[in-house]
């Protein structure tokens, strides 16, 4: 019998293998899937406004999120799924803030996983009404393809990363509702030009939304503090 099978095993050795790695990568999405739409109707029942923020390590999103968090502790209540490969630094810096938060550590992996998100919510409790913003682990691929259940990816781009990053990893930017282009107080200093990066994300991506702000100084919060209210007041009417 292996006598037999063998040769063929041989035959076609790259499409047999291609073909086992596109079949598993799209049972793993499936499950994935399932079990982000369960999160999403977890959300619903509650009436919690899920957002998926996603960037390159050292965008300033940990940044961005504390200074989200103070800024709107009394309008907003917020609570934080922290993904991370190793450390719980971010985690601590959230709570700090002012914010429940759980640390969900990904190990070797480059993105937070539905199933990771379910368990990181039975230990976060949020409220009901509440804002849930998951920090996915800083990586412009991978999240892109892994739904979470969230109703809005948002992907924040720091002025120091170029302003062709739309073009170089335009599924991220197509599967994103909102752009935050961070550390605008840096333009001074860095060779990036806001307006080709907005016209970039659009050229990937017509409908996406876009933010300038500066998480050290406070400029150009307000329009995201603004889009972040109405969303989380009409996140299920």
């Amino acid at each position: 019998m292996h006598g037999h099978d063998h040769p063929h095993d041989h035959d076609h050795p790259h499409s047999h293998g291609h073909s086992s790695v596109i079949e598993l990568e799209t049972r793993i999405l499936a499950k994935n899937d399932a079990l982000a739409a369960r999160n999403r109707g977890w959300f619903a029942g509650r009436e919690i406004l899920a957002l998926n923020l996603v960037s390159s390590p050292g965008s300033g999103k940990t940044t961005l999120l504390e200074r989200t968090i103070r800024d709107l502790k009394d309008k907003i209540p917020i609570a934080v799924i922290e993904g991370d490969q190793a450390t719980t630094n971010d985690g601590e810096r959230i709570r700090a803030a002012g914010a429940a938060a759980v640390q969900v550590n990904t190990g070797a992996g480059c993105h937070l996983e539905a199933d990771m998100v379910a368990k990181g919510l039975a230990e976060l409790k949020p409220a009901f009404g509440s804002v849930v913003i998951i920090e996915n682990v800083g990586n412009l691929v991978c999240p892109a393809m892994f739904d979470l259940g969230e109703h809005a990816k948002v992907v924040i781009l720091s002025v120091t990363e170029g302003d062709d990053k739309p073009l170089k990893y335009p599924h991220m930017f197509r599967a994103a509702e909102i752009m935050v282009i961070n550390k605008i107080d840096l333009l001074p200093h860095v060779d990036f030009d806001v307006d080709i990066a907005n016209a970039n994300a659009r050229q990937v991506n017509p409908e996406i939304v876009t933010f300038s702000v500066s998480a050290r100084t406070g400029e150009g919060l307000g329009g995201w503090y603004d889009w972040l209210g109405t969303q989380a007041s009409q996140a299920w009417l």
